[in-house]
Parts: C-alpha cells; sequence; structure tokens
C-alpha cells in the first residue's frame, strides 16, 4: 500500500488561504528588509555627519586657541606701549615743568 493513501489531501480552499498568508508575510518581509537598508543607510549618513562635525569642532577649537593666544600677545604688546606712552608723557612733564 502507498503511502500517499494516508496522506490527507489540501483542499483548494487551503491552499488559496495558504498561498495568501505567505504572500502577505512575504510582503512583510520584504517591507521590513527596505526598511532595515533605510535605516543603515540613515545611520550611515548621520554617522559621516557626526565624524565630519567633530573634525570641524577640532579645527574651529585650533582657530579659538590660536586666536586667544593672538589676543594675549596683542595684550601684552598694548601694556608694553601703554607704559613707553606714560613714560614719555611724563618726561614730557618733567621737560615743561
Amino acid at each position: 500500500m502507498s503511502t500517499l493513501a494516508f496522506q490527507p489531501m489540501e483542499t483548494p480552499v487551503e491552499t488559496s488561504v495558504g498561498a495568501d498568508a505567505f504572500a502577505a508575510l512575504e510582503q512583510r518581509v520584504l517591507r521590513a528588509i527596505e526598511l532595515l537598508k533605510a535605516e543603515r543607510a540613515a545611520r550611515a549618513e548621520a554617522e559621516a555627519k557626526v565624524a565630519e562635525l567633530h573634525r570641524s569642532l577640532e579645527s574651529q577649537t585650533m582657530e579659538l586657541l590660536r586666536a586667544e593666544s593672538e589676543i594675549e600677545g596683542f595684550k601684552s604688546e598694548r601694556d608694553l606701549v601703554r607704559g613707553r606712552i606714560e613714560r614719555l608723557l611724563g618726561q614730557l612733564d618733567e621737560f615743561s615743568s
């Protein structure tokens, strides 16, 4: 006796429902894959932007430090010039007295 005789036969309705459920599942999986791809691309783009912003921040920080150093140099130079001018004015006051 054949083993096929003991296996239940699927009805066309069961096959149709199974195929519809499988097709729906397949669509959900495909949609999930597309979402995953989009999210990975967005994450890669965001990580690249973060790296770019870090480089920009480092550059601006270096520029800020350079500018602060230059300002300190200008302040020192101003104080020296102020002292020289005050000495000259003191000498002029002595001369005119």
